[in-house]
Order: structure tokens, then sequence, then C-alpha cells
């Protein structure tokens, strides 16, 4: 019985998979999965899956297959039901938990992107102690009671000492054995994202909204490469300040936008916390393509080659469409690095781009 369950729950797991595969891009585009995101697993609404049920009827004399009737009679056991309000419940949606790991699967497969290779000696080594033996010295928080209460009984047995029927077993100080431990040092590759987005008067919620959106893919997608990934979030209008999570996808602000305020402090940022031979580095900023002007995107560029660009995995720019944005700075990031592999550029026209866009950044496995 415990296999034939098994067998059923791993059928029902392939049918959502292949579900979640399916509507795969809506999921995405819609957003609407994202508050429901846990430490490990993520609630997806699937519609129209059938569970197999039992249908009772009323029990009458008249039924379906009993009584007169000929062929082309209409079937309707409660007679004349035009106009009257139905009993039987519609179609639900079902919410399953899928794990993080299994939806960045989905999505690897599905945009077909290849795993990421962390670039040169960008590793660094975690230490994990693992109890290899016993000792006869050691604290008293690692005594290993039962090697002890061993010791003393050899002991009081060897000496004659021990009373079967009074089965006292005292441990001296020459029974007591302690575990002892070894430190081994692993590698791993570590990764950090720093997420940069214009929130100047041009940037509305349904932008931030598409910005909110992609990162969510964009981080589950980099958790499935790397044991370890940190976050961080800078906002910036004319200036850039580092903020939590929370407050990157909400915050208001107006005014004017410097673009290389953002970046200047990403640099920063990199340069107090983090060593470029041990860290992948993956940088990405979210704008509508409106900056303050020429002296600042020049700027922009002048940090861009001689600051971000030499140590970081890639470079992601997302310009999301705006009513009141120019959408300038994606054409001067092209002309500056037209051959820069480590830039990478999406257009980001509405909710349906969002798919695209994330191909776009995830593709090269960099």
């Amino acid at each position: 019985m415990a296999r034939k369950i098994d067998q059923d729950h791993s059928r029902f797991r392939q049918i959502v998979r292949g579900r979640i595969k399916k509507e795969l891009k809506k999921y995405i585009t819609q957003g609407e999965l994202i508050g429901k995101k846990g430490r490990h697993l993520v609630s997806i609404p699937i519609p129209r899956i059938e569970i197999p049920r039992f249908r009772f009827g009323s029990n009458k004399a008249q039924g379906v297959g009993q009584g007169e009737g000929e062929e082309g009679t209409p079937i309707d056991a409660d007679g004349d039901s035009v106009g009257r309000a139905g009993d039987q419940p519609g179609e639900h949606m079902l919410e399953v938990d899928v794990p993080l790991e299994e939806l960045a699967k989905i999505l690897g497969e599905e945009l077909e992107l290849p795993n990421i290779l962390p670039k040169g000696k960008r590793t660094i080594s975690t230490q994990k102690e693992r109890y290899t033996g016993i000792y006869k010295a050691g604290p008293e928080s690692l005594r290993h009671v039962k090697r002890t209460y061993k010791e003393a009984l050899k002991r009081q047995i060897m000496a004659g000492t021990y009373d079967p029927d009074n089965p006292v077993i005292v441990p001296i100080r020459e029974d007591k054995r302690y575990r002892s431990w070894k430190v081994t040092r692993i590698p791993q590759s570590n990764a950090v994202i720093i997420y940069m987005m214009d929130v100047s008067g041009s940037m509305g919620t349904e932008q931030k909204e598409i910005v909110r959106t992609e990162s969510f893919w964009i981080d589950t997608w980099l958790r499935s490469q790397y044991k370890e990934l940190e976050t961080r979030y800078i906002v910036h209008d004319a200036a850039a300040k580092e903020v939590d999570q929370d407050t990157f996808f909400h915050l208001k602000e107006a005014g004017g936008t410097k673009i290389s305020s953002a970046l200047s402090l990403c640099a920063d940022i990199f340069d107090a916390d983090y060593d470029v031979e041990e860290w992948n580095i993956y940088p990405f900023h979210f704008s509508d393509g409106d900056n303050w002007g020429g002296d600042d995107t020049r700027r922009c560029i002048e940090v861009l080659r001689e600051r971000i660009l030499p140590i970081v995995n890639m470079f992601c720019y997302g310009q999301v469409k705006s009513a009141y944005g120019s959408g300038q700075f994606i054409k001067e990031l092209k002309n500056a690095f037209p051959d820069e592999e480590r830039l990478v550029t999406s257009e980001i026209n509405d909710r349906e781009g969002i798919y695209e866009s994330i191909k776009t950044f995830l593709g090269k496995g960099n």
C-alpha cells in the first residue's frame, strides 16, 4: 500500500510539474505567486487538475438507466432545471507547494538556461567540523556518556566490584571518554547580487512591479547555482542609498535622476565588502532610461569601464518602458560598449517582456 501511495504521489507531482511548465510564462509575467514565497517553498495556483472522486445521487427510484424512456430523451433527474440556481461547486484553483529548487529546474529547462560556471578563483572555503574519534581528555560538554559508561562497567567487572543484583556504575576520571573533531575546509562558490533601481518620479508602480517580478526569478535561478547568495539593494534618484528589500520594492520618490550615483555606490560596496578573487558578482540595474544629462552618462560609462566591468561576472541593465522616461540610456551603453560580453542589456516594454528579459540576462551562463 505504501508503494502504491508513493507511486500515486509521484505521478501527481509529475502532472503538477507539467502544468507549471505549460503555464510558466503566465506565472512569470503575472507575478501572482511572489507574495506566497516561503523560505524553501512557493505556493502555485494550478487550475483544472481533476481529482477523482465519487458522486452520490439522491437515491431515488428513477435515475439514469432506470424506468421508462426513449432514445434521445434528455436526462434530467430533477425535472426542468432552467433558471434554477445550481447546487454543485464550480471549478476551484488547487494550490501546491513547489520547492524553489524544483522551480529553478523548470525555469532552466523552459528557458534553456545553461548552468553557471564560476569564474577563476572566485570561491571561498568554509569550515566543517566532523567528529572523528574518542579521546581520554576533553571538555565536559563533549563527554561521550555511552563510552564512559562502558569503560566504567569494564573496569568494575575486571576488578570484581560489579554486582549484577545491584548494578550501580560509578565512573571515575580514568573512565571518561570525550568526542574529538577534525576541521576540514570545503571550497564553495559564493555569489552576491546587487540590485539597483531608479525610483525617480518617472518610475511608476507598474514599472517597480515589473522589476520585483523579474528579480524574483533571477534570485530563484542564481540560488540554484550557488550554495551561498547574498543580496544587496540600492535605490537612487539624483542620489543613491542602500536599503533593505522591502524598502527597495515599495519606496516612492520624486525628483531627477543621476544613474552614476547608484553605479558609484555599487562599486564602493564591492571595494569595501567583497574580494573579487573570491566572489562571483552580479549587479542588476533597472531604470526607464532617463538620466540627468550627458555629463552624468559619461560618468556612468567611466565607472562601468574602470570599476565595475573588470571585476563582475556580468553587469545587467534592464530598461523598463515608462511614459515619462526618454529611454536614451540603453543606447548610450550599447554605443560605449559594443563588444563587451560582460555587459548585458534588455528592454522590458511591459509584463510580457519579463520572460525574454530573464532569458537574455541568464542565457549566457556567466
